[in-house]
């Protein structure tokens, strides 16, 4: 009997109906004759799903007792000797009460398998192992029951089971999910909006990566090379040269044409380390094909036109970018040239594209090798066994020993040659060679002590032993330039990855770049010098090291960095080689990049500065013009009321235009205040004095401003709730502006006129939710109502000046939490005040937390973190 086959519904978030599919999928296979059961499906009291049970046999369920509680769990025996065409198995990631055939349900469907047993299963992407962290960053909750990729990976099919966001929080309010007494607790926490387009994304691509691989791994299987163009991957071809940045902007422009194009720049090395390509215009490329959204890549091969093909093939491009060549007219006599031979090879399921540029034709240098760099020392040394060791073994042969024949005469020669191009390179053995010969001639060969040759047969011999060596000691020496470049080029390859990587993640500030310049050289002192124009003198962007350089001609050495300015990377300690100045020349463009960066993010900040101040300078005169105006017109026609000489007040008369007289001063001291705090936060004068405060010694004292707060608020704060490290005073400000805001958008009258304002925990956070049953605000507007001088709808105009909530969140921000509106369920606004608690509240858990149900665990724990209305 072969292995069943396993299918699996997965959910973006609890609730989008994964096991209600999984339930039509077993009615369509029980209409087609399929002996189909259900093995183990949770349907959590949902009346819909409940329904789709109906018609469906279900195996009965094996009851186990476990602490003193008994529990139903999967008959994993009964299944197997049921032996159906088809098991349902709903809630893949459960474990299983401690006393089951296995520890969790995977498991358990695994023996199915095994079987023969074909099965239908559901999971929520967030029960994914490799997702457990990165679920808990966003939601705040710890996901106790995980199942293996693996285990998802090996089946036969996935199939997304998706809802958007607003569409499953409808889904919640209108209790189709959860019982009514944890939807309002599970839409404040676990699924808000964000939470729900975060685990959707994430969904989104697992499935994506999962049809890629199984794409790739059709293609291999049937040996499928051409290119099938379900996306557009374009990738671009780069020599090095500065044309290569006209090539990443075009491919960026084809890839922009349609949807999910992807831009891969590739630049093939030779695997000889020769190469012609600037390291500073390679890193620049690197960092715009980066900031355009695509990715880059170092390949290395000889046949560059092949090993482009390959990787273009390899990763399913759809079209290739290549440059005009460089080559001059009398060139392509070597060759027709990578772009025609790309195109040539490419077959009618790739597009190429050849970019004209202004570098075509101009011509391209040629590759430049360059020597081993072995000191005075290993020099020296070749030259003495070069030179001295011909002269010892003369002395040694003529003086010591009996005649070994001219042949081992000569191997011992060799020998000399070989050491000395070991040691000193290829000079040393070439006069070894020469030296050896003549000694040979003087010594060794018939007649003895003079330079001449009687027998032939000899002049042969030591024209082949000068052959030999010389082509020994080239190779031998070519050998050891290899072997240094290799070891020089890894080294360079990190030093650059390491520069790449850091920079565009933004990690790497100038000054510890040049610290790395400083070790990577063994410099004494490295400084970025730069001057606005030929004439003005040098200033310092940044140095590391004791007394750095004022001046480029000052410096050890100096490498010019290109810009619209002068800048030049300053080193002092010591000389450096030609051959350095390579990554030396890296080094230079990756800090010219961070200088770049930190000047723009610092002109963007002082130009957002200037329009914030600006545009409230703008509302501060509208809103004195009239909002300041009114009340103290107000106040002043009744002082002069009070003081004419001509009428005769009542007491009656004079205590309404006394009272109109403070409403009018409270008013302006309101405005005022509000304006003060604005003023403070626009300048950061605003400095909270933290300390852990309870939310219920403060939150009663923020309602005082409130009229009649016993009948327009219902406030619940449980006294559980852990302390919060704030300003009192701040918080204090801030939640009276968020109630004042509520009560005045609420309803006048009825059931919906009272603002609750009730506090709950989030993990390591505590929310304070201000809840109203106004009008609400739509979602383009949310973030408008926390700009100063803004009111939303048609507010009258003597309801503020707008400054309420944003001074509120000022206040909040400053304190490091954060405020937020949402949408209250059923209508209305509900502004989220988020606190950092002071310490981790306790978390209320089962007995034994190895078992928990899947999709329970959002909504119960979020639903025991908040408290009942009182």
């Amino acid at each position: 009997m072969g292995r069943g086959k396993l299918r699996i519904y997965l959910g973006s978030a609890p609730g989008v109906g994964k096991t209600y599919a999984m339930l039509s999928e077993a009615h369509r296979r029980v209409e087609r004759g399929t002996d189909c059961v259900v093995a183990f499906v949770e349907h959590h009291d949902r009346p819909r799903t409940e329904v789709m049970l109906h018609g469906l046999e279900q195996v009965p369920r094996r009851e186990i007792e476990y602490r003193g509680s008994r529990f139903h769990e999967m008959d994993v025996d009964a299944v197997l000797d049921r032996a159906p065409a088809v098991a349902l198995v709903d809630e893949l990631a459960h474990t299983n009460v401690p006393g089951s055939r296995n520890a969790k349900r995977w498991q358990d469907v695994e023996e199915f398998l095994a079987a023969g047993i074909d099965v239908v299963s559901t999971v929520n992407i967030q029960h994914l192992e490799s997702l457990g962290d990165v679920v808990e960053a966003i939601t705040g909750v710890r996901q106790r029951e995980t199942v293996p990729d693996e285990v998802v990976r090996r089946a036969g099919q996935i199939e997304l089971v998706d809802m958007s966001p607003q569409a499953l929080r409808r889904r919640m309010a209108h209790g189709n999910i959860y019982k009514p007494d944890k939807v309002d607790a599970a839409l404040s926490n676990y699924f808000r909006p964000g939470n729900l387009t975060a685990l959707r994304e994430l969904a989104l691509l697992w499935v994506a990566d999962r049809a890629d691989e199984y794409l790739q791994q059709y293609r291999g299987e049937h040996d499928i090379r051409s290119t099938w163009q379900a996306r557009e991957r374009i990738v671009v071809g780069l020599t090095g040269g500065p044309e290569g940045r006209t090539l990443i902007r075009r491919a960026a422009r084809l890839a922009e044409k349609g949807a999910g194009g992807e831009v891969l720049a590739v630049y093939i090395a030779r695997s000889d380390g020769l190469t012609a390509a600037s390291p500073k215009e390679l890193a620049v490329q690197r960092t715009l094909v980066e900031d355009l959204g695509g990715t880059f890549h170092h390949v290395i091969g000889d046949d560059v036109p092949s090993a482009l093909l390959e990787f273009a093939r390899g990763v399913n491009a759809t079209q290739v970018v290549l440059g005009s060549s460089r080559r001059k007219t009398w060139q392509y006599v070597f060759g027709p040239g990578v772009g025609a031979t790309v195109a040539r090879e490419s077959g009618p399921d790739l597009d190429v594209h050849i970019v004209t540029h202004e570098e075509a034709a101009k011509g391209r240098g040629l590759p430049v090798a360059r020597g081993a760099r072995l000191g005075r020392s290993r020099i020296l040394w070749g030259w003495l066994v070069g030179i001295g060791g011909p002269v010892l073994l003369s002395l040694i042969l003529t003086h010591v020993r009996s005649d070994l024949g001219l042949a081992n005469d000569m191997l011992l020669f060799l020998s000399l040659t070989v050491a000395a191009a070991l040691v000193g390179g290829l000079l040393p053995a070439l006069a070894s060679a020469a030296f050896g010969s003549l000694l040979l001639n003087y010594f060794f060969t018939p007649p003895k002590h003079l330079f001449t040759v009687a027998d032939p047969k000899n002049i042969v011999a030591i024209v082949i032993f000068v052959g030999v060596a010389v082509s020994v000691a080239s190779v031998v020496d070519l050998a050891a330039r290899r072997t240094h470049q290799a070891a020089r080029l890894r080294a360079e390859s990190e030093i650059l990855s390491f520069l790449a990587g850091s920079v565009l993640r933004g990690d790497t500030s100038l000054e510890a770049l040049l610290e790395r310049v400083r070790e990577t050289f063994a410099m004494e002192s490295v400084a970025l010098l730069e001057r606005e124009s030929d004439t003005a003198p040098w200033t310092c962007a940044g140095s590391v090291g004791p007394h750095p350089d004022g001046r480029p001609e000052d410096a050890d050495v100096d490498v010019p960095v290109g810009g619209g300015i002068d800048m030049v990377l300053a080193l002092s300690g010591r000389v450096l080689p030609a051959e350095d100045r390579r990554v030396l020349a890296a080094f230079a463009a990756q800090a010219a990049v961070v200088v770049d960066r930190r000047r723009l993010r610092s002109e963007a900040d002082q130009a957002r500065a200037l329009a914030e101040g600006n545009r409230i300078r703008t509302a501060l005169l509208a809103a004195v013009s009239h909002d300041l105006r009114t009340p103290l017109a107000g106040i002043k026609a009744a002082v002069s009321s009070l003081r004419a000489e001509d009428v005769e007040w009542s007491p009656q008369d004079q205590a309404e235009l006394l009272a109109g007289i403070e409403a009018g001063a409270d008013r302006l001291d309101h405005l005022v205040g509000n304006l003060l705090d604005m003023s403070r936060l626009q300048t950061g004068t605003v400095t909270p004095l933290i300390r852990e405060t309870d939310l219920d010694e403060v939150v009663p004292m923020a309602l005082g401003g409130v009229p009649d707060p016993e009948l327009s608020i219902d406030l619940d704060i449980p006294e559980s709730l852990p302390m919060v490290s704030v300003d009192r005073g701040l918080l204090e400000r801030a939640v009276a502006n968020i109630v004042e805001n509520a009560v005045k958008y609420s309803p006048a009258e009825g059931p919906g006129s009272r603002v609750l304002v009730a506090a709950s925990t989030h993990g390591d956070r505590v929310e304070l939710r201000v809840v109203d049953r106004g009008p609400g605000v739509p979602d383009a507007a949310k973030d408008r109502i926390f700009a100063p001088f803004q009111r939303y709808g048609d507010a009258p105009r003597g309801a503020g000046v707008g400054l309420g909530l944003a001074v509120a969140r000022g206040f909040v921000e400053a304190m490091g939490g954060t405020l937020d509106a949402e949408d209250t369920p059923g209508g209305g606004l509900t502004m989220v005040l988020t606190l950092r608690a002071a310490t981790a509240p306790d978390p209320a858990g089962p007995p034994d937390p190895s078992w928990v149900r899947t999709t329970s665990a959002p909504a119960d724990t979020a639903g025991a973190q908040r408290g009942r209305h009182t």
